[in-house]
């Protein structure tokens, strides 16, 4: 069993087509669960959520990285996948999972991202990020993991104490316990449609300014406008 774990903060716009895309994977429906942790929106998420989720509530733990927290300890499966409640899926991304965490000796599992919006700018962003990623694990300097796009082995994550609830950098910090207690793999093949409207509204430079900032600070900031604040149960 794998369980996919997806935050969600009024995402009524988005978040049927992600769900959608979670149910069409190659890996029969019994042999995976969905569960939506959801930040008490104000608009139709949950309703649309329990539409296609098997598990929908609402989060206890402070930030997005509390909500996947929360996710995990509701979960049944040896494997947790995490993604956001605002990207596409690839029909065989639960498999390529599965079969990394069967064939592999690993506690971590991540890949890239590919952009949703049209445009140079987002494709040349998210280029780069993944190639940022891929020096970093193949040079065994930094695990440039993604929320949107990560799974674990469900008792490491445990083990490892979960994610922090922090405003950036939350990947980042993980992966680094994780790769104390064991090995921690990048794959390629493991592609998820990452949605640039963050980037897109803020600014990608700026965005990307203030999330370094963050970072490098400890991972939390209440005067900068790029984190994941909505996330405030």
């Amino acid at each position: 069993m794998i369980s996919v774990v997806v935050p969600a903060y009024n995402e009524e716009a988005n978040i049927g087509r992600c769900l959608e895309s979670l149910n069409r994977q190659s890996l029969p429906r019994d042999e995976y669960e969905i569960i939506v942790v959801d930040g008490d929106s104000k608009d139709n998420t949950r309703q649309i959520a329990e539409r296609y989720a098997d598990l929908v509530f609402i989060q206890t733990s402070k930030k997005v990285g509390g909500a996947r927290n929360d996710g995990a300890m509701k979960a049944r499966g040896e494997i947790l996948a995490t993604t956001d409640a605002d990207c596409i899926i690839p029909e065989n991304w639960l498999e390529i999972i599965r079969d990394d965490f069967e064939k592999h000796d690993i506690v971590q599992l991540y890949g890239p991202v590919d952009p949703i919006e049209e445009g140079m700018k987002n494709r040349l962003s998210l280029a780069l990020a993944n190639n940022f990623s891929r020096i970093g694990y193949y040079t065994k300097t930094l695990y440039y993991t993604l929320g949107c796009n990560t799974a674990f082995r469900r008792d490491a994550f445990l083990e490892a104490g979960m994610y922090r609830t922090i405003d950036a950098g939350d990947d980042l910090e993980i992966a680094k316990r994780m790769a104390e207690l064991g090995r921690v793999m990048f794959d390629s093949r493991m592609r998820v449609s990452f949605s640039m409207r963050r980037y897109e509204q803020f600014g990608t430079i700026k965005s990307l300014y203030e999330w370094l900032y963050i970072v490098v600070h400890g991972g939390s900031s209440e005067k900068h406008s790029y984190t994941r604040r909505e996330y405030k149960k």
